[in-house]
């Protein structure tokens, strides 16, 4: 009898291994600090199989930012029910994107510190993964605002800064809450929520906090 032959794994299958063990070197070691042997060894392939997979390092780390942007992309989009209230929406959202930056450490470490810190092209993936989400927080508080004012021309304008600061805030404490021991994703939303909520409450409400006068100031 001749020897059995054992299933081939599919390409996609054995790309998709290979990024996983890249996703955790990266984020573990750093984009420089990572090599290519230690990345086969983990997938469990040789190194020139990553090499004719995804041809290069550079090429090898970009399409980890891409798989791990549009996951979390997809995770944020995915948490949130627009036919929620506004604060419910955000809730949501927030819950949404503390969970999986929790749940994947090493995909948010490729996005948010490694991606950001060693110039093109990485920077420009990331880059466009943070304006996805920003895009997508500033329709929200949109939303919300014109159905508070019932003005359906009520300016985006007036909340994209809003929608800035809160996807900053969000990225700082996901650093906080993955480095902190027993931080859970639902406290990291719940204190990002206490914080903006109040302000964003405020723009609903038609009671947007104001800088005083300046003649009044000088006059103090």
């Amino acid at each position: 009898m001749g020897a059995v032959k054992t299933k081939r794994m599919p390409r996609a299958v054995r790309e998709q291994q290979m990024l996983d063990a890249a996703v955790r070197t990266f984020g573990q070691r750093g984009y420089m600090a990572a090599s290519m042997d230690e990345i086969a060894e983990l997938a469990g392939v040789s190194k020139p199989l990553v090499y004719l997979y995804l041809n290069s390092k550079e090429d090898l780390f970009t399409a980890c930012i891409r798989r791990e942007a549009a996951a979390l992309t997809a995770a944020v989009r995915a948490g949130v029910r627009r036919e929620l209230p506004a604060d419910r929406q955000l809730w949501e959202g927030l819950g949404a994107f503390f969970a999986h930056t929790s749940l994947n450490p090493d995909g948010w470490s490729v996005l948010h510190l490694q991606a950001r810190t060693h110039g093109e092209p990485f920077a420009s993936e990331a880059a466009a993964m943070r304006a996805e989400i920003v895009a997508f927080v500033t329709q929200l508080i949109l939303a919300a605002a014109r159905e508070a004012h019932r003005d359906p021309d009520f300016p985006e304008s007036d909340v994209v800064g809003l929608a800035e600061a809160l996807v900053g805030a969000a990225e700082a404490l996901a650093d906080w809450a993955n480095a902190t021991p027993g931080v859970t994703a639902r406290q990291a939303a719940a204190t990002l929520m206490n914080f903006a909520w109040s302000g964003l409450g405020n723009l609903m409400d038609g009671q947007p906090w104001t800088p005083p006068d300046a003649a009044h100031e000088a006059s103090g």
